[in-house]
């Protein structure tokens, strides 16, 4: 049998699951929105309440997995990131202390952390991209727990950073949709063409995360579903068997 990152034994077997799906703008640290708004103050609690589901599923291992990585790049105990090209002088770590030399995490693992440390979740971190998903989830052992990374579109209104799409609404609420009902072929058929096109930076993780759990039973809680800075934000969690 082999282990993985954290002295965690490997299985052959393809386990349970729990999944957080959280965006991961900056401005969920408070320290980058700085004066507070009622819509991210929205946005943080429903984050915080998904990653409090996926943590009460006993789980052992979280897998934190979000855009940019390169295949087969991991993330672990000593790696960090910081949120300096946002105007904050504030370093991320990913699992206890930064080491000389380690990775520096992309946004969406550091803001990923962050949630994590929020939590106090003191068990084994492991950070991929979307490409390494299917791979770990049949390895790690029961419960593994997946904090799923993304936004959605960045073209919903016309102060939007990608300016707006008409396509955009209708294609954040299918993502909604699927994630409300649980639905993880949906978001493995995501368009990844939409996606780019509509700035919805989360597309390659739910199609991921969508692929590697298909033909699973799924329950499924949607906590959060707006655009308040014209950025679908959407947030869930889900039991899988």
């Amino acid at each position: 049998m082999t282990s993985l990152p954290g002295g965690v034994p490997a299985r052959a077997h393809r386990p349970s699951a729990a999944v957080a799906f959280c965006p991961c703008p900056p401005l969920l640290v408070p320290a980058v929105e700085g004066r507070p708004s009622p819509e991210t103050a929205a946005l943080r609690a429903a984050c915080v309440e998904a990653v409090t589901a996926l943590l009460g599923a006993r789980t052992e291992v979280v897998v934190v997995v979000g855009p940019g990585p390169v295949p087969g790049e991991r993330f672990g105990a000593g790696d960090s990131g910081d949120l300096r090209g946002f105007g904050v002088d504030l370093e991320l770590p990913f699992d206890g202390r930064p080491r000389p030399g380690g990775h520096r995490l992309p946004t969406a693992h550091a803001v990923g952390a962050w949630l994590l440390d929020q939590m106090a979740f003191a068990g084994t971190r492991l950070g991929v991209g979307p490409a390494d998903v299917g791979q770990l989830l049949r390895d790690l052992p029961p419960t593994v727990g997946v904090l799923a990374m993304g936004d959605g579109s960045a073209r919903r209104t016309v102060k939007a950073p990608g300016y707006l799409d008409p396509a955009a609404e209708p294609f954040d609420a299918a993502v909604a949709t699927a994630l409300a009902t649980g639905d993880a072929a949906a978001l493995a058929a995501l368009d990844p063409g939409d996606g780019e096109r509509l700035l919805a930076a989360g597309v390659p993780v739910w199609r991921a995360v969508g692929a590697a759990l298909a033909g699973r039973h799924v329950t499924a809680r949607l906590r959060h579903d707006a655009a308040p800075f014209g950025v679908g934000y959407p947030v869930a969690d889900w039991v899988v068997a």
